[in-house]
């Protein structure tokens, strides 16, 4: 079997790749991913998060663990990623956030030629459909629907106003002209139609809506084994679909879209990385390329929980989940209530101390008990509020088990490596615990969980036990132009013809927010790229 394009990865990258591609019905395009169609009702509820990213069972989620991570007490972290058509698109909770500009212009500076904010900006408004309209910000017209919350809860307006107690302004878009503030995140999600409060994964934006096309095929269930690499080109793609080994055959190009861990993992399974990490496991080198699966980063994410004293919030017991059982008739008939929030509700992003140019910090407030992932449950009600290190200074790597593709890679973020994320980290827990005692949060205030006597020592003690991802891995294809880049600007692979990554592997440094849309960003202007060329 031949086609154009095979693109190896169903999430939001390979989902507006396929798209945008076989908008061209001269092209043919073939979309291989390892999990399912991305329509389940737990996928289309947005509440439904939480069944998923606990990974028990694992829903849409391939639940990988990391490697024991040194500073935080040899602990095997938790990394969440989606596994449908729609990737983490399909599990997350639909935050629609694309970072500060000048993470984009710092992009440029570091080798990315033609990334920085100006450029970029135009395709984050291909994709946005927003239902504010269209602005100097926003677009009305691209295929996913962003909108404000349709129900949001009552504490989630407080913690606006908890925040402004630490002045921290209260800000209505963060993707607007101003960062810094508190508000509700606007999310990913249908705002009108018969659709209206179900999820808008990127596969319900992009690729659902298209699966007709005569010239895309799409391979739900299918595993990607390795590269067909002739001559220093890629020339197509082995896989194992429905308990068979098949060859399909690229005319024009093999796009990896499998993610952070993903793909660099089938770049080496393919002998396209590292010598040393090759060799190790007895792959034929293709092409040493020592930046492969190094210069991983991710938000690492501490979370401060209590039990509430009122019960409008989510609650994991008889009476909170009866109370969700109640919001299916709202959610099914006019797409609002309970089933249709995101679960982390309110946002604000804030300065770890005076004199910083932009925001460092990041707050996700939970309208529900967030521990360890929704692995550990509460039967009391409650809230959480997680701050994160917005442009970490530790560097990680994602490596191989071995040579069976079926193997989960190897993932060490070497979460707290560099000692100012440390710093940076319990300055956010002492501002957030600040706010978190603001008198607008007094009438839902009850026990906290994970108390400590706070002195330095016992909050540096809290965060080294409980700390945790936010689940946004970036940049271990990264591009640029230096030994160590993995891709070049138009994203193709250093040293193979034929062979380009798109996804948030590219990333040269992780953006000061959320990844889902910066990564639907990459794919848009990509897609635009291989047109372009091939056109």
């Amino acid at each position: 079997m031949d086609y154009d394009y095979i693109i190896v990865g169903g999430g939001s990258a390979g989902s507006v790749l396929a798209a945008r591609l076989s908008e061209d019905p001269t092209i043919t395009v073939c979309l291989i991913e390892a999990g399912g169609q991305g329509k389940s009702f737990l996928i289309n509820t947005p509440a439904m998060v939480a069944a998923m990213v606990s990974g028990r069972p694992r829903l849409h989620n391939w639940a990988f663990r990391t490697e024991p991570q040194r500073h935080l007490n040899n602990r095997r972290c938790y990394q969440p990623r989606g596994k449908a058509l729609g990737g983490s698109s399909a599990i997350n909770a639909m935050l629609y956030v694309r970072g500060h500009p000048s993470d984009y212009d710092g992009w440029a500076d570091l080798g990315a030629d033609g990334w920085d904010w100006q450029s970029v900006l135009p395709y984050f408004l291909k994709s946005e459909g927003n239902s504010r309209g269209i602005s100097d910000f926003h677009s009305a017209d691209g295929p996913l629907q962003v909108t404000d919350q349709h129900s949001p809860h009552a504490i989630s307006h407080a913690f606006v106003k908890a925040m402004e107690s630490i002045q921290v302004p209260e800000n209505t878009d963060f993707n607007g002209p101003e960062q810094t503030g508190a508000g509700l995140f606007q999310v990913t999600q249908f705002h009108n139609g018969p659709r209206k409060g179900r999820r808008c994964s990127a596969a319900a934006a992009y690729l659902h809506p298209v699966l007709h096309r005569p010239n895309l095929t799409v391979l739900t269930g299918a595993v990607a084994e390795r590269i067909v690499i002739e001559d220093r080109r890629a020339k197509g793609l082995i896989l194992r679909h429905n308990h068979r080994r098949l060859t399909i055959m690229a005319r024009r190009e093999v796009i990896l879209s499998a993610g952070a861990f993903g793909s660099p993992q089938l770049l080496m399974l393919s002998g396209i990385g590292p010598e040393s990490e090759l060799r190790q496991h007895g792959i034929p080198v293709q092409h040493a390329l020592p930046g492969v699966g190094q210069n991983l980063q991710d938000h690492l994410d501490h979370t401060l929980i209590w039990q509430s004293l009122r019960r409008d919030v989510v609650g994991f017991n008889p009476a909170g989940l009866m109370r969700l059982v109640r919001g299916w008739a709202p959610f099914r008939d006019t797409g609002t209530g309970v089933l249709t929030t995101p679960g982390a509700e309110g946002c604000a992003f804030l300065h770890s101390r005076p004199g910083l140019q932009h925001p460092d910090l990041q707050v996700h407030f939970v309208i529900a008990i967030v521990d360890d992932h929704m692995r550990r449950l509460h039967l009391a009600d409650g809230y959480s509020a997680h701050v994160c290190v917005l442009r970490p200074e530790s560097r990680g790597a994602v490596g191989l088990r071995d040579a069976n593709p079926a193997s989960p890679p190897r993932i060490d973020p070497a979460f707290l490596s560099d000692q100012r994320d440390l710093e940076t980290l319990k300055a956010g827990v002492r501002l957030l615990e600040q706010a978190m005692a603001a008198p607008a949060l007094a009438p839902w205030r009850g026990k906290r969980l994970y108390p400590h006597d706070g002195s330095d020592a016992a909050l540096e003690a809290d965060i080294r036990a409980r700390a945790d991802t936010i689940y946004h891995p970036v940049g271990t294809c990264r591009m640029g132009k230096d030994d160590m880049a993995v891709v070049d600007p138009q994203l193709c692979v250093h040293g193979i013809k034929g062979l380009r990554v798109v996804d948030a592997s590219v990333m040269p440094r992780l953006i000061g927010g959320n990844t889902n849309a910066p990564t639907m960003m990459i794919a848009e202007r990509a897609a635009e790229m291989i047109l372009t060329r091939h056109g």
